[in-house]
């Protein structure tokens, strides 16, 4: 009789196969982008059905994949490295750039012939059109770190891969300081004049499950 159950039961996701369907069944209403499933799915050593209904993909994944999706983005939880942060964010920046490709962990050349290796960049007809990064974890976003996102994305801006960037945001899971807003504004004020070079810098912080342009 043992060995019957032992075959039965085999296969099965570890906490049984309810609780699968349940985080399917949960995430097949979030739009959740390609490259975030593959992500999830590197990441987990979890199998991915290249195309295909949402539902089918979710199925064809291993329980820690579909785990690390349903505390992501059903459960809007963190995790100490701040990865489940950053799949928010990446899914987030995914939404306001429909059929557009996203790239992460981008390496991009600056005028000053620097590479800068950007989190998100954002292609449309294979020209960037936005760069975005995220702090997840840690204390919130300084003035120093505004200022250095704003010179990094200023190189690329007036390199040669940069004539068509047009966008750039800077996310936070763990919010602005006061002073790093008013850096980030001043700074984007100071180019509104030059039509070349304009470059709309926004923010966005994550609470209440939800990622919100700061507005000042």
């Amino acid at each position: 009789m043992d060995s019957i159950l032992v075959m039965v039961n085999k296969g099965f996701p570890k906490f049984g196969m309810s609780q699968a369907g349940a985080f399917v069944a949960a995430l097949k209403n979030y739009n959740l982008p390609d490259f975030i499933l593959e992500l999830v799915a590197k990441d987990c050593n979890s199998d991915l059905l290249e195309r295909g209904r949402i539902d089918d993909r979710l199925q064809s994944m291993n329980d820690q994949a579909l785990q690390v999706l349903h505390q992501v983005f059903v459960n809007c939880d963190e995790d100490q490295a701040g990865k489940f942060a950053q799949f928010r964010f990446f899914a987030y920046v995914s939404s306001m750039y429909h059929k557009c490709e996203i790239l992460i962990d981008e390496i991009i050349p600056g005028a000053s012939g620097k590479n800068h290796k950007v989190p998100v960049a954002v292609k449309n007809n294979g020209m960037y059109i936005a760069v975005a990064t995220n702090k997840a974890t840690g204390n919130p976003v300084s003035k120093r770190e505004t200022a250095k996102f704003y010179s990094i994305v200023d190189d690329i801006k007036r390199g040669d891969h940069g004539t068509q960037l047009v966008e750039a945001i800077y996310g936070s899971s763990v919010g602005f300081k006061g002073e790093a807003l008013v850096e980030l504004e001043e700074l984007s004020k100071s180019r509104n004049n030059d039509g070349e070079y304009k470059l709309d810098f926004k923010t966005a912080n994550f609470e209440n499950n939800i990622y919100s342009v700061i507005k000042r």
